[in-house]
C-alpha cells in the first residue's frame, strides 16, 4: 500500500509510520498517520462489537445462547481476572480493565487483518501507560497518608534520612516508561519479522508466514496485553492496600 497502511502485499511490505495527510491547528502542522488510521479500523470494529453485545442483552435470554453467550463469557473471564488480582477492589476497575484488554489484544492482532499494530506504535502504548500511572497515584494519596507516603520514598532508610528519595522518585518515573516500552517494544519486534518475512521472500511468503502471525500476533499479542493488564491491577492494588477495607 502507499502509505503502509496494510503489512502485506508483495513488494509494498512497509513497517513504518507514514503521513497521510497534514492540516494547519493554531498554526501547527498536525500530521494524520497511518497509525491514526490503524487506531480508527480497531475502535470501529470494537464500537461495532459493543452495539451488537448491548442489542444481544437487551433481548438475552435466563438461558444464554450463541451470541449472547460469547458476550457474558468474555464478561465472566475479564471480571475473574481482575477478581483475582484486585479483591474487594475489584469493581471499581471491572470496566476500566476489561476496555484496556480488549483494546490492547485487538490492537496486537491488527496484524491477522493485515494491519499495522497500533500499538507498534509508542503513541500509542504511551498514553495507556500514562493513565494507569495516573491511576496509581490517584490511588496512592486517596487511601494513603502523606506522612506513609514520604516513609515510602525514604525506604529502606528512616524518614528522617531521605538519601534514597531520588532513586525512589526514579523507579517511581520508571512504571509508565516500563509500561509502555514493554508493550511497545514485543509489538514493533513481532511487526518487523513479519514485514521482513514478507519483504524479503516475497512470493515465496505463501499460506506458511499463517503459522508466525499465530505466534506474533496473536500468541505474543495476548501475553502481552494479560501482561500490561496485570502490572496494571498489581500497581494499583498495592497503592490501595488495606484501604478498600477501612
Amino acid at each position: 500500500m502507499r502509505y503502509g497502511i496494510l503489512l502485506s502485499g508483495g513488494s509494498d511490505v512497509d513497517f513504518m509510520i507514514h503521513g497521510i495527510f497534514k492540516y494547519s491547528f493554531f498554526g501547527h502542522e498536525v500530521w494524520i498517520t497511518t497509525s491514526h488510521v490503524c487506531v480508527l479500523f480497531v475502535l470501529l470494529i470494537l464500537i461495532g462489537f459493543a452495539f451488537a453485545a448491548n442489542r444481544a442483552m437487551k433481548k438475552g435470554t435466563e438461558v444464554p445462547g450463541g451470541f449472547q453467550n460469547v458476550v457474558e463469557l468474555i464478561v465472566e473471564k475479564l471480571d475473574g481476572m481482575v477478581d483475582s488480582s484486585m479483591g474487594k477492589s475489584a469493581p471499581r476497575y471491572y470496566n476500566y480493565i476489561g476496555s484496556v484488554f480488549i483494546f490492547i489484544l485487538f490492537s496486537n492482532i491488527a496484524g491477522l487483518l493485515g494491519l499495522r499494530p497500533p500499538t507498534a506504535d509508542y503513541g500509542v502504548t504511551l498514553p495507556l501507560a500514562l493513565i494507569t500511572f495516573a491511576l496509581i497515584h490517584i490511588n496512592k494519596w486517596k487511601y494513603q497518608k502523606p506522612m506513609t507516603i514520604w516513609e515510602d520514598m525514604c525506604s529502606p532508610l528512616p524518614k528522617f534520612i531521605p538519601l534514597w528519595v531520588p532513586i525512589n522518585l526514579i523507579s517511581t518515573i520508571a512504571v509508565p516508561i516500563s509500561l509502555s516500552l514493554r508493550l511497545f517494544a514485543n509489538v514493533l519486534s513481532g511487526t518487523v519479522m513479519m514485514a521482513l518475512v514478507y519483504g524479503l521472500l516475497k512470493y515465496f511468503a505463501v499460506i506458511w508466514p499463517a503459522a508466525l502471525h499465530v505466534y506474533f500476533d496473536l500468541f505474543s499479542g495476548a501475553i502481552q496485553t494479560y501482561v500490561f493488564c496485570m502490572l496494571t491491577m498489581t500497581y494499583i492494588d498495592n497503592e490501595i492496600g488495606d484501604g478498600i477495607r477501612r
